[in-house]
């Protein structure tokens, strides 16, 4: 209200002042622009070089990228997003001559959104030119038209009903006009409404109309049907695309267009680069309102704000169509469509044909004119598709010719011309059409509505012989017609014509039938040899395990008769079956040896850990154990892994984690037979219901790891599940980047993408530790958000890495055949037998083999002692044979034997 006084009591100062400062503003600007020019001819004055000492490489980098979005316009005139930065770099150099172009331009091009504030403030403003003849009345329509366009808002419409009471209450109005406005208030729903209401009753003598009641009450029950969406957008973050989607709907099935008009614009405030939305309010003033100027001001809008959506523009142009525009206006809109910068070649094709269909529903083809600009306008897009289109997508967008289909009917059916109609259809065929069976029979169909019998004829003909891809259906078509039509002479050639194709059709499909049988043959062939290789590997596993099992028990059966069947194997001791903290032994090479004489078996340190292990090993028993009691319940279960190796208390972390999916029965970690835990479980729960919950869970991090959490499935039930299926086909709607820095996070990527368009996922690829690769999958809400976010953001730098960006087109997942043969090699290589630390570096016994005790009968002395065979001793250091021979009968050595033979005496 005070606003309004202090607007009202200087209005005529105000009006007075504002040519004054504007014309102070543009004596600054030109005297700015003097100095500049001052500046500029000061060249002579000052040397090359000084210039080039107070020209910072920020300036010259900044004058560079002026320059690139200035030729990047110059291409693409609507990219909103590069006008945005131009202008922010021109206002950072002070640059205002170019600044003032570059804001024109722009405002040229996109429109600034209407809403309460702006038209407050243009009351406001006129308030203070109200002195002039006529000034009040001019007011009061502003304010009006204020009404019409923001009273409707719910939450800040108010303020305009009121800025509009308080105008004609220090006008000292009628009291009616005042009545007037506070009725048509409160019969619309807005905030604060029972302030208004209680305002009121307080300034009306004769209290609050029945009627006005009335209407208060049902706006107010329309009040508690819009506050959940209200509330909602009240603590949405911006854009808030979702909420007002909701309440669209909402608005939509209450039917007042009034309402369902003020949502769309509220929505359309903050979500105006948002096409799918300005369709939509397109659609519906299209096919409810129906208002010429409401209409056309949102189409108008609306290819300003998303030019690149070719939708709008055809619907555009039908909707001047449809409202009796001028020609004129036509032409134009046209012409700024092809110049929007469509982002697919089709979208060409498709502005096209909707301008072409106008121009032939204005034609009076008795009247050459008109029809002359249709046949030039058909000519003109042939070649714009041919030579713009196809420069810069390296396709046409018109594979069938459509275009060239739908002159050629013209040609034959409003303007008689045969002629020029199959002068067309030649043209349509040289284009890779021919061997289409389709586009014969179409072109047959026109000759046979508008043409003649001989040329019907001839293009059957041509069609048998061209067609590939359904020639029976086209050497059918071709008997019928010379059934109907043709003479004896002209059915035998068909005849003979047909039969000759068809045979020629069958002998290539068996070529090609037999072909894939023999590849069919190759392929079981090498699923046979990998079959059979992989048994042949098993078993010679399975031998293999045998041989160890065998050479062990030998082993222990030596021992037992070397230190009687009382004494203790090692080999027990190393699975456990004994404490570690025994009585002091010597080591186990010299008691095999019987170097130093016979000794107490020797101990072994105890590992690290080895206790746990142990403990470990005992419980995974256990719990294995009591799982075979209870049936495992694959369908209330998950799978969980990747986890890490050295997780303390599986089984308590992971209950912890999935108690909000449901209650836990059991969690059933997996342990090896050593006690060590191998970063996979089983986690089932009492209801199913819990396991899309659990699901959820999927890539949480548990100690720095990703968890994987995937439905527990046989794999000898389904052998063909596979849990994690990305897709690898082309998603239009989606992003990949490469390039990313390691400390790139969601966040980061997500502030950087948004600016193009609404991200709906965003995806880090990661490996199984939970390290980023650098690469990323960002998913757009439509094909054209990703589009543009590829042409913005490829070639970017982030924190010194450059980025790649394209449409995702992931790669189809081949699996590896592991049992075919290296191609490099020849043949797989059997894979070396390993220790419990892997393949060692060198497979050379340090042993001297003198030292080797035989597993033969005969190399065994009755008395415990050892005998050595017949064998040559290796000099250990320097790897040549020694002069030293064993004779091949038993013999018993004693510790001094063994000395020298060691010693080499």
């Amino acid at each position: 209200r005070q606003i309004v006084v202090n607007m009202a009591a200087t209005g005529n100062e105000e009006q007075t002042l504002l040519p004054d400062i504007e014309e102070e503003a543009e004596g600054m600007e030109r005297e700015m622009d003097s100095e500049e020019e001052e500046e500029e001819g000061m060249g002579v004055e000052h040397s090359e070089e000084e210039d080039e000492e107070d020209t910072s490489e920020d300036e010259r980098e900044n004058e560079a990228e002026i320059q690139r979005l200035e030729e990047q316009l110059s291409i693409n005139v609507f990219d909103y997003n590069c006008h945005v930065d131009l202008i922010k770099l021109l206002r950072q150099e002070g640059k205002l001559h170019r600044l003032r172009k570059a804001r024109q331009k722009m405002s040229e091009l996109f429109p600034l959104t209407e809403g309460p504030e702006i038209w407050l403030e243009y009351v406001q403003y006129s308030i203070g030119g109200m002195g002039a003849q006529g000034g009040i009345e001019r007011v009061r329509s502003i304010f009006e038209r204020a009404l019409t366009a923001v009273g409707l808002h719910m939450t800040k419409g108010a303020t305009i009903w009121e800025a509009y009471r308080e105008f004609e209450i220090l006008l000292n109005a009628q009291l009616e006009r005042i009545h007037t406005l506070f009725r048509r208030q409160l019969a619309v729903p807005l905030m604060d409404m029972e302030g208004t209401y209680a305002e009121y009753s307080d300034w009306a003598d004769d209290g609050v109309p029945e009627m006005v009641t009335r209407q208060y009450r049902r706006a107010l029950q329309q009040l508690e049907k819009c506050k959940p969406f209200e509330e909602a957008l009240l603590v949405s973050e911006t854009p808030k695309l979702a909420e007002y989607q909701a309440y669209i709907d909402f608005e939509m099935k209450e039917g007042d267009p009034a309402r369902v008009q003020i949502i769309f614009e509220r929505a359309l405030a903050e979500n105006c680069l948002v096409p799918d939305l300005w369709i939509k309010y397109t659609t519906y003033l299209d096919r409810q309102l129906k208002i010429k100027d409401l209409v056309l001001s949102a189409y108008e809008r609306a290819v300003r704000n998303c030019p690149w959506t070719m939708g709008l523009w055809k619907s555009y142009l039908l909707a001047l169509e449809r409202h009796e525009a001028d020609h004129q206006t036509m032409t134009d809109v046209f012409e700024k469509a092809l110049n929007a910068g469509f982002i697919q070649a089709t979208d060409y094709v498709e502005i096209w044909q909707s301008y072409l269909d106008y121009l032939r529903r204005r034609v009076d083809f008795k009247w050459s004119r008109e029809l002359d600009e249709l046949r030039a306008a058909f000519a003109r897009s042939l070649d714009y598709l041919k030579q713009d289109v196809e420069e810069r997508f390296s396709e046409s967008g018109d594979l069938s010719c459509t275009i060239m289909q739908i002159w050629a009917r013209i040609e034959a059916l409003h303007c008689k011309n045969m002629q020029k109609a199959r002068e067309l259809w030649d043209s349509i065929m040289t284009k890779g059409n021919a061997k289409h069976a389709n586009m014969w029979l179409e072109y047959y169909n026109l000759e046979r509505s508008y043409g003649d019998a001989s040329h019907c004829r001839k293009a059957l003909h041509r069609a048998v012989q061209c067609t590939s891809d359904y020639p029976e259906h086209v050497c059918d078509v071709l008997l019928n017609f010379e059934r109907v039509e043709g003479s004896l002479e002209d059915w035998d050639a068909a005849v003979q014509k047909t039969e000759t194709k068809i045979n020629r059709v069958n002998e290539q499909r068996a070529r090609v039938a037999e072909k894939e049988a023999l590849q069919a043959r190759q392929e079981e062939e090498k699923a046979e040899h990998r079959r059979k290789a992989k048994a042949d590997k098993k078993g010679q596993k399975k031998s293999q395990k045998a041989n160890r099992t065998g050479d062990k028990r030998k082993a222990e059966d030596e021992y037992e008769e070397e230190w009687g069947e009382d004494a203790e194997l090692p080999s027990k001791r190393l699975r456990g079956e004994e404490d570690f903290g025994s009585t002091a032994t010597e080591e186990l090479m010299e008691t095999e040896s019987g170097l130093f004489g016979r000794r107490a078996p020797p101990r072994k340190t105890e590992p690290p850990g080895f206790r746990k292990n142990q403990q470990r090993s005992s419980e995974a028993l256990r719990q294995l154990q009591d799982a075979s009691k209870e049936p495992r319940k694959d369908e209330n279960s998950v799978f969980v892994s990747n986890l890490a190796f050295n997780l303390d208390d599986p089984d308590g972390k992971l209950r912890t984690l999935f108690q909000g999916c449901g209650t836990v029965q059991q969690v059933r970690p997996v342990f090896s037979m050593k006690g060590v835990f191998r970063g996979y479980c089983y986690v089932q729960f009492e209801d199913r219901l819990a396991v899309p919950e659990a699901l959820k869970l999927d890539r949480q991090e548990v100690d720095g790891r990703p968890m994987y959490v995937s439905p527990c499935v046989d794999k000898n039930k389904n052998p063909d599940f596979k849990v994690f299926k990305y897709k690898t086909a082309m998603e239009k709607h989606k992003i990949f980047i490469s390039g990313l820095p390691y400390t790139c996070t969601k966040e980061t990527l997500e502030d950087l993408c948004k600016q193009h368009g609404t991200v709906k996922a965003i995806r880090l690829v990661t490996n199984r530790s939970g390290k980023p690769k650098g690469l990323a999958y960002v998913e757009y809400e439509n094909e054209a958000q990703a589009s543009q976010a590829v042409v913005k953001l490829d070639g970017t730098m982030l924190e010194n890495f450059t980025l790649s960006v394209a449409i995702s087109n992931p790669p189809g997942r081949k699996m590896e055949d592991k049992g075919a043969p290296s191609r490099l090699l020849g043949a797989a290589m059997p894979r070396q037998p390993q220790g419990a630390r892997g393949k060692g570096r060198t497979q050379i016994s340090l042993l001297p083999r003198s030292l080797y005790r035989q597993s033969t009968p005969d190399a065994k002395a009755e008395n415990g002692t050892v005998s050595a065979p017949h064998t040559t001793v290796t000099d250990g250091v320097h790897g040549g044979p020694g002069s030293a021979s064993l004779d091949t009968q038993s013999k018993s050595l004693s510790n001094e034997d063994f000395a020298r033979m060691l010693l080499k005496k």
